[in-house]
């Protein structure tokens, strides 16, 4: 099977989970609305606002997205929605782009470790539990990830050192903290011999977070503070820095405490057999990781999520490097291996280990036929849907959001006073950020109380709309 053949291949299988949930109302609109409409602010050449993020921050109506996450790269995808506009396109750029990583990785993997490694090395990466999460969780700026990471770490192998500094700004604009991903790229630079590039991204990489954090996020109206997760190591960076070197082993307990995280650095790790462990390239992952570990926020710790997307090809790569660093090594002292063979083995342990990993994770789902089935509930949820007239804004729960997103203005349908004339409700299904099914009835008919009728009921799904606008209205709304 070619390179093309693999990488079309993948694009459809990614495309095809997405899509599948998409459909069955299984996507949700933390995030997938939140996205969609931020890419819609870029192709109508205006800002990526985002309503239904900025009204759930308290921030209104008009909150830029970059104020959250500082991801000017989403702006790529605005050409995408002059052809279709709507979130469905997000799920298929997504499934394209983690795709692409496959050229580069092969090409790399084929240089070090020769063609039949790297055809394995690669079928491993597109089966990946990392890719897997990340494709299951609607659509985030890490799809962009895997592609420009493993770009720079094959451009730089070839000697492109030009092309890895194009792909190494690239990442920059994926996320305000990537800087800090590049910093360690160069740390790996540096190592290799190449000193001056490797301190110029470092510097670089420092900078850029500096400034995206501290500057470029609140000149478009965001709080830097918003995912600030180290309270228990220090209320700023150097409060952190400084707990770093005179508590080193409250910081390495914390790195492995509690259990889920001992569990996550292995899932992160064994895939590429700990050989990643040997090689200086390890580096680039590493401020990611020690960002999640060292949180206070479980959601980071666990693989349930896209986090771990951010570094899965940098992590094979580095199990390729180490895997050559670790060969040699051996060779030194038994001049009669043969480096093939043991690239072979290694790299079929790989692809092995990454099909044992399948059934864990989300591609398990493609090969199930209840996973395709449609219950009355979504038949239910199209009729909801169908009911909500094009141009309003309107609350909607978490897993129907998507489906409006592309004709009206979506909000997310919570405990709070309600600001839309239309509302859809879920009475059967619990859904974020509700606490209970009995407490999204017990809503319903505080909502009908409150001046709402029911426009449809059915399977739990209830469509609710009030003549007049409500005592606080979207523009007014903090």
């Amino acid at each position: 099977m070619s390179v093309t053949a693999l990488t079309v291949a993948a694009t459809g299988v990614y495309a095809l989970l997405g899509l599948v949930r998409f459909d069955l109302y299984r996507a949700t609109s933390l995030d997938l609305t939140l996205f969609d409409q931020a890419v819609r602010g870029f192709a109508a050449l205006g800002a990526p606002t985002s309503p239904i993020r900025g009204m759930d921050l308290g921030q209104g109506m008009e909150f830029n997205q970059l104020g959250e996450h500082f991801s000017p790269i989403l702006a790529l995808l605005a050409p995408l929605y002059w052809i279709h506009n709507g979130p469905e396109t997000l799920i298929v750029a997504q499934a394209v782009l983690f795709a692409l990583a496959i050229p580069p990785l092969w090409l790399f993997t084929r240089r070090v470790l020769g063609t039949a490694p790297a055809y394995l090395l690669v079928i491993a990466y597109a089966v990946s539990w990392p890719i897997a999460r990340a494709v299951n969780f609607d659509f985030h700026e890490v799809a962009f990830a895997p592609l420009l990471t493993a770009v720079m770490i094959e451009r730089f192998h070839a000697g492109r050192h030009g092309a890895t500094a194009v792909a190494a700004f690239g990442l920059l604009l994926i996320k305000e903290d990537m800087g800090l991903m590049v910093a360690g790229f160069g740390c790996f630079a540096f190592l290799r011999g190449r000193r001056f590039d490797g301190v110029m991204y470092v510097v670089a990489g420092l900078v850029y977070t500096v400034l995206a954090r501290q500057v470029l996020i609140p000149a478009v109206g965001g709080d830097p503070e918003l995912y600030w997760a180290y309270d228990q190591l220090g209320k700023t960076a150097p409060e952190v820095l400084t707990t770093l070197v005179t508590d080193p082993l409250g910081v390495l307990k914390t790195l492995v405490s509690p259990q889920v995280k001992i569990d996550t650095w292995m899932f992160l790790l064994w895939p590429a057999l700990l050989t990643c462990l040997f090689s200086p390239l390890t580096l680039m992952a590493l401020p990611q990781f020690l960002e999640r570990m060292l949180s206070d926020r479980p959601v980071w710790w666990v693989t349930d999520f896209h986090h771990s997307a951010f570094t899965v090809a940098v992590l094979l790569c580095a199990g390729v490097d180490g895997t050559v660093r670790l060969t040699g090594w051996v060779r030194r002292r038994r001049p009669g291996l043969d480096a093939r063979t043991g690239a072979l083995v290694w790299a079929g342990g790989v692809f092995v280990v990454a099909l044992t990993l399948v059934p864990r994770f989300p591609f398990d789902q493609l090969i199930r036929p209840e996973f395709y089935e449609t219950h009355p509930d979504v038949v239910a949820a199209e009729q909801a849907v169908r009911t909500v007239p094009s141009g309003v804004v309107v609350e909607a729960v978490n897993h129907v959001g998507p489906h409006l997103s592309a004709r009206t203005t979506v909000l997310l349908w919570s405990d709070r006073p309600p600001v839309a004339q239309w509302i859809v409700a879920d009475t059967s299904r619990m859904a974020f950020p509700w606490g209970s099914t009995d407490r999204m009835r017990q809503r319903v008919d505080e909502l009908k109380a409150m001046g709402y009728q029911a426009v449809f009921d059915r399977e739990g799904y209830v469509v609710l709309y009030r003549t007049d606008p409500p005592p606080v209205t979207p523009e007014g709304a903090s």
